[in-house]
């Protein structure tokens, strides 16, 4: 997969994307290396071949919080050169991961000069925002239905639908604490109890939701 063939570039003008991507820049990157700074100013979008990268912040008192997992596919980056401010989350690879860079100024007039690729990154980020707010609304919830939130985000936005299910990344259980808000021990022991029902099935790099309906059936 390059940058050329994702799904913000799927339809537009062929010479458009060339120009876009031209001096993109590919490079591949360890796991648990920081991509990004907060507070680093935007000269680059970044377009994610392989792997899977964490958005995280800090709260008053210094504790890290996980904002949202992005994996093959996905972008990031986008709108602190649109906004020309600086960015406000850290970006941190969770695997080792394929990054593509593109200059900031090529996606902005790209953005500026094809309609088309506004619009898909309207839709991007429409879909954060659902995704989200879906989650804040769930923060009062018990314990399952939090957990079981947090794997149908990642099922949303990283989900690959196989014979035996939708697979999805089976990430640290500090990660799923910090997205959910729960601690590890808690998230440990529902994923537990969700494999004893077959409602969740995992191995050693992917996490098989068998039956997507039946789990959201849990929600409450």
């Amino acid at each position: 997969m390059s940058a050329q063939h994702h799904a913000l570039f799927a339809g537009l003008p062929a010479a458009a994307v060339q120009q876009a991507t031209a001096q993109a820049v590919t490079r591949r990157h360890p796991a648990n290396q920081v991509l990004l700074l907060e507070n680093d100013w935007g000269s680059s979008v970044y377009f994610i071949l392989e792997g899977w990268v964490k958005i995280r912040t800090y709260n008053l008192d210094g504790k890290e919080i996980t904002l949202n997992i992005l994996g093959k596919g996905e972008l990031f980056g986008e709108m602190a050169p649109l906004d020309e401010v600086p960015r406000s989350t850290d970006v941190m690879t969770l695997v080792p991961t394929v990054i593509c860079n593109l200059p900031a100024q090529d996606f902005v007039q790209l953005i500026q000069t094809e309609p088309q690729a506004g619009i898909r990154l309207s839709q991007l980020m429409a879909r954060r925002l659902r995704q989200v707010n879906r989650r804040l609304r769930l923060r009062e919830s018990d314990s399952t239905s939090r957990v079981i939130d947090i794997l149908l985000f990642l099922a949303d936005g990283q989900g690959v639908v196989s014979p035996t299910g939708t697979e999805i990344p089976n990430l640290p259980h500090r990660e799923l604490s910090s997205l959910s808000g729960l601690a590890r021990e808690t998230v440990t022991r529902v994923l537990n109890k969700l494999e004893k029902k077959d409602l969740l099935k995992r191995d050693r790099d992917i996490m098989r939701i068998p039956d997507i309906v039946a789990l959201e059936k849990l929600l409450v």
